[in-house]
């Protein structure tokens, strides 16, 4: 039988996360008192100290760290227990969170959340759209269920789902067009780049080649696209994205000696598999099936 409660391996947690006794008490809503008691009763059936007092700081032990560890992966797997347990109890789930990587072709999203919607008529969908590391930002902080990203999430699910093959474009009227031979890197260095910025707040990563002395950075692929339908730069675009426009002939693909396109990976991701709701399978299974 355990002699530890989650209960008191939740105070010790807090008097790590939040300094100290006091504040501990104040941030979780419980008695100074209790939290000390509850932390006495983790030392005494252990047999170890997992604090120290400095002047006025309480110090974690090297003992405490390692049981910090352990702690946070027990009351982080009981939290996936409980959500869970709610998810099988509610049956379907009333909303579905999603990060999508902008460069997924949009009638391919469009297609699964209608033939999703179309089982769960009641089913309230949340997109976020993001760039690069973004997607799975929001992942790691819970704020959604499922994304399909360009990068793989170390403690998670994976798949890949397809590749995307981007080309580098141009409005016909770019000086670029205008030269007599291939396009090399070096004449885009004297040329306006487009690119866009990784949506996620940390960790930032910048893609492909960023060698041009005039860089214009902006939040969304659309805002690119306008840009650079409007003559005012150049930059590697993703082929579906820009399908209208080349048939249009408001882009157009540069001349380039070498590097012309490249191609990216985009994976689905979730944390937990079962912690997604009937909704969920539904849509990576129209997704699957769409890519077939």
């Amino acid at each position: 039988m355990l002699r530890i409660t989650l209960e008191q391996w939740r105070m010790f947690r807090a008097v790590v996360e939040h300094g100290g006794f006091n504040q501990a008490a104040q941030k979780i809503h419980k008695s100074q008192s209790s939290i000390h008691n509850s932390v006495g009763k983790i030392e005494a059936a252990l047999g170890i100290k997992l604090f120290t007092i400095a002047g006025r700081k309480t110090v974690i032990t090297e003992a405490g760290e390692m049981m910090l560890r352990r702690a946070n992966y027990l009351l982080d797997e009981a939290a996936k227990i409980e959500a869970i347990g709610h998810t099988l109890s509610e049956g379907v789930e009333s909303k579905l969170r999603i990060a999508i990587d902008e460069i997924l072709p949009s009638q391919l999203l469009y297609q699964a959340l209608s033939k999703t919607s179309e089982q769960y008529p009641l089913l309230r969908i949340e997109l976020q759209e993001t760039v690069l590391r973004g997607a799975n930002e929001l992942l790691e902080q819970d704020l959604v269920d499922i994304t399909i990203s360009g990068f793989t999430h170390q403690d998670g699910f994976n798949e890949e789902l397809c590749h995307i093959e981007f080309i580098a474009v141009a409005h016909p009227d770019h000086p670029l067009h205008h030269l007599d031979r291939a396009i090399t890197l070096e004449d885009l260095k004297s040329h306006r780049q487009i690119v866009v910025r990784d949506s996620a707040k940390e960790n930032k990563q910048d893609s492909g080649w960023l060698g041009a002395e005039q860089r214009w950075t902006v939040s969304h692929l659309r805002t690119s696209v306008d840009i650079i339908c409007n003559g005012l730069g150049f930059a590697w675009l993703p082929i579906s994205a820009i399908e209208e426009q080349l048939q249009a002939g408001q882009l157009k693909p540069l001349n380039l000696a070498a590097n012309s396109s490249r191609t990216a990976k985009l994976h689905l991701t979730f944390k937990d598999g079962d912690r997604l709701g009937p909704a969920a399978r539904t849509f990576i299974g129209e997704l699957r099936h769409l890519l077939m």
